[in-house]
């Protein structure tokens, strides 16, 4: 009768050499792990803890493939704790209310239980309100894994209950390791030669797991002789950048297109442009920055930096891509290698500030035209004195309002075309002082 309880459908587990090679070289040991040892080893956050032996709630950030389910299912093997794991995409509060009851009955035993959470940043602000009783009153130990900045991603009162550690993305020794542990499990060496090796590990981008999915293709197949990097590249299909247009990645890129700018470096900016560029970005939005940058960061310095970057545009429209993106690289390497003044930027931010702190001053009734009678009469536009009929084209007159002092909120540098303005501010302000105006 105990057979009728049995379920009639065969087990759909994998075993033996059906189970995927990144699976069998999952580490036993928080010490078998590869490329965290700033987290794991005697002096990182991890180590400590399990010297310790206590957890805290702990979110891991980083890129995909470097460890972060792994390293939880370790910690709570080194600890003695339960494991318990769900992903925020398949999971919601029903979930999760039975695993926090199952904790507490555990708990009761003395068992206690570590909650990992994969994709933690899935879950809504309010489903992330629901962990706090439970992880303040020790019923479960949370770790919560994520791609995205938890700093964007996460709710403040959660962040302010857990540690965050970064896990870094896996470099070419740390990748390489995985190949050799791979060639050992598989008694036999990977079918590439030593190029193709080295643009295999380039091409996983510090994703350990899809190295060694790509691995267990080269395994899969009969070749007669290795393969050299061109024959590696047909067989197998090239790793798409991590980018998300909506997402960390996607700041950080245009941020370091814009440091790299403003640091007058052509080459590491045409480097971020193409990551973007590459990764899908659109065109459009890069030149929309150079436009800006060609303001903020080069200004007066080269009038003609925000002209090259309005012509990009208008190239790119006409031509779209790919040929209108030779005209964003045109953009690019312009701003990069023209002179730098923020003289506009800071002058329009100072002079904003004055606007809002003066509030209505009346100007000056002489600069005030004078269209009606009655405005003539109460002395608007009386003493104007007219430039171009003044010596050098200049009149030294005073515009600012009667009760405000004159500001200087525009500083050119000595940069570029800015030197030759400064010159010609210098002049006007020494005519000024000669004639006696402000």
């Amino acid at each position: 009768m105990a057979d009728l309880f049995l379920s009639s459908t065969p087990d759909a587990t994998p075993h033996g050499d059906n189970v995927p090679l990144a699976d069998r070289l999952r580490p036993q040991t928080l010490s078998d792990v590869v490329g965290q040892d700033h987290l794991t080893g005697p002096e990182g956050a991890i180590g400590r803890m399990v010297a310790a032996g206590r957890l805290s709630s702990i979110i891991f950030w980083g890129p995909p493939g470097t460890g972060k389910t792994t390293i939880s299912r370790l910690l709570a093997q080194a600890v003695g704790m339960r494991f318990e794991p769900i992903s925020a995409i398949f999971s919601g509060v029903a979930d999760l209310k039975k695993i926090f009851a199952a904790a507490r009955d555990h708990a009761r035993t003395g068992q206690r239980t570590l909650l990992f959470v994969d994709e933690i940043h899935r879950f809504n602000r309010a489903q992330q309100d629901g962990f706090l009783p439970f992880v303040e009153d020790g019923t479960v130990t949370l770790v919560g894994a994520t791609t995205e900045n938890p700093s964007f991603e996460l709710n403040a009162a959660l962040l302010s209950r857990a540690q965050v550690l970064i896990l870094r993305r896996l470099d070419s020794d740390a990748l390489g390791l995985l190949l050799d542990r791979a060639e050992a499990l598989m008694d036999r060496p990977l079918p590439l030669d030593a190029a193709a090796r080295e643009a295999l590990i380039a091409s996983a981008d510090g994703d350990g797991r899809f190295l060694l999915n790509q691995a267990e293709t080269l395994f899969s197949v009969d070749l007669p002789a290795p393969l050299d990097p061109v024959g590696l590249s047909a067989l197998l299909h090239r790793r798409v950048a991590v980018y998300d247009k909506d997402r960390e990645g996607h700041y950080n890129l245009i941020s370091a297109l814009h440091k790299s700018l403003r640091g007058s470096d052509p080459q590491a900016a045409l480097y971020y442009l193409a990551r973007m560029l590459v990764a899908g970005e659109d065109p459009l939005y890069v030149l929309r920055r150079l436009v800006r940058f060609a303001s903020e960061d080069i200004g007066l310095a080269d009038p003609q930096a925000l002209i090259q970057c309005l012509a990009a545009k208008d190239s790119y429209d006409f031509l779209g891509s790919p040929e209108g993106e030779l005209a964003v690289v045109q953009a690019c390497l312009y701003c990069a290698t023209a002179p730098k003044s923020n003289g506009a930027y800071k002058a329009m931010k100072a002079a904003w500030k004055s606007a809002r702190d003066t509030g209505s001053l009346m100007p000056p009734a002489n600069i005030l035209n004078a269209p009606t009678r009655l405005m003539k009469d109460v002395g608007y536009g009386q003493g104007y004195e007219y430039d171009h009929d003044a010596k050098d084209g200049y009149s030294g007159a005073d515009y600012w309002p009667r009760d405000m002092t004159p500001q200087t909120f525009y500083t050119p540098g000595e940069r570029g075309f800015e030197a030759r303005i400064a010159e010609r501010m210098a002049w006007w302000s020494k005519l000024r002082a000669e004639r006696g105006g402000a």
